[in-house]
């Protein structure tokens, strides 16, 4: 239900349910902040009812000013009554995003307005991770063309479409972690280069703020330029990194994983953090210590696992504590194309 109470002489109230209470006659502005839960459905948005205002006169709905919502969301006014009009949203809502309406109750209205009923038309369902993905893709995060089904342009709405892959010469390996509707670590780094391109919190998580600025991309149109990058590891002997750059092959070279007793654990993972250059140190499986200084072009993706540069005389096999350890040369070359949720995979 929705609850409300008087502060400082304004009302303010949040939406987490299904009903908004009668709120006693004011005469001054009044604002309702609606927070939408991460499991209540965007799809059933359109339309559906924010609130419901009725005056002490007749009022024409047409004469209403806009509602301010912040961040923006698209509304309209609808006349339900001769002296009861109510806002509905036209655009869909995004999960886990509060919004703040002013009511303009003090604006057109000979005498004093109250609240009455409203009734959201929402449904809980699971976190809309299929419009995570169709924004991602539009915005070209993801190495998919998201299709609508109908001829209309996407858009920041959630519309029916398909998903194909923009680049079958990816391997395999990636490809099948792909599934749409469902969280997997394809999304994840796809919205963590989102994240970090846009100076967020890289979690790979959709936080309120996240889809803010997902939505306002998509609205605007403002497709990354950069290229979809991933790198394969392979410990078949000899052992080898690949780089693919919008799908092709663009670099490979000899690598080093992990000795039996530290291996490099297999599996995809986003990069997370990342270093031109750093001190790395540890405890060697013989219990000494460790410190080198200066270790370049580093890449973390799992852990204390990272793509880095290192001096071996030899490349090719197992030789280090599970890091992907590459001559100084190759890893100088892939250490540009390893931004933030680029996805690394190791496999035997």
């Amino acid at each position: 239900m929705v609850y409300v109470r008087r502060v400082s002489g304004v009302l303010t109230g949040v939406l987490v349910a299904a009903a908004l209470s009668v709120i006693p006659a004011v005469s001054s502005r009044a604002t309702v902040t609606l927070r939408v839960h991460p499991t209540v459905s965007t799809v059933l948005a359109s339309n559906m009812p924010l609130l419901r205002l009725h005056f002490s006169s007749s009022t024409k709905a047409s004469a209403l000013p806009s509602l301010i919502i912040r961040p923006s969301l698209a509304t309209k006014w609808q006349q339900i009554g001769p002296s009861d009009v109510q806002a509905v949203a036209t655009g869909a809502l995004a999960p886990a995003v509060r919004y703040r309406i002013e009511a303009p109750t003090a604006l057109r209205c000979s005498g004093r307005c109250v609240f009455t009923s409203v009734q959201a038309h929402v449904a809980s369902v699971p976190t809309n991770v299929t419009w995570e993905e169709q924004l991602l893709a539009q915005l070209r995060y993801l190495p998919l063309t998201f299709t609508p089904t109908s001829a209309t342009t996407p858009s920041a709405q959630q519309v029916p479409g398909a998903f194909s892959w923009d680049y079958p010469n990816l391997p395999s390996a990636l490809m099948a972690q792909w599934q749409v509707g469902v969280d997997n670590v394809v999304v994840r780094g796809a919205l963590m280069h989102f994240q970090s391109t846009h100076s967020l919190p890289t979690t790979g998580v959709a936080d309120a703020l996240t889809w803010v600025r997902l939505v306002a991309d998509a609205s605007a149109a403002k497709a990354t330029n950069a290229p979809y990058d991933y790198v394969d590891v392979s410990m078949t002997s000899p052992e080898t990194v690949t780089l693919y750059v919008a799908g092709k092959a663009t670099f490979h070279t000899l690598a080093n994983t992990g000795i039996s007793v530290s291996p490099t654990a297999t599996g995809t993972y986003p990069v997370y953090l990342r270093y031109a250059s750093q001190t790395m140190s540890g405890t060697n499986p013989d219990g000494s210590h460790y410190s080198d200084p200066g270790i370049p072009w580093v890449s973390y993706f799992n852990g204390g696992d990272a793509l880095h540069g290192f001096i071996r005389s030899t490349y090719g096999w197992p030789q280090s504590l599970g890091c992907v350890e590459m001559p100084f040369a190759a890893a100088k070359t892939i250490w540009p194309f390893t931004p933030i949720g680029t996805l690394v995979t190791v496999h035997s």
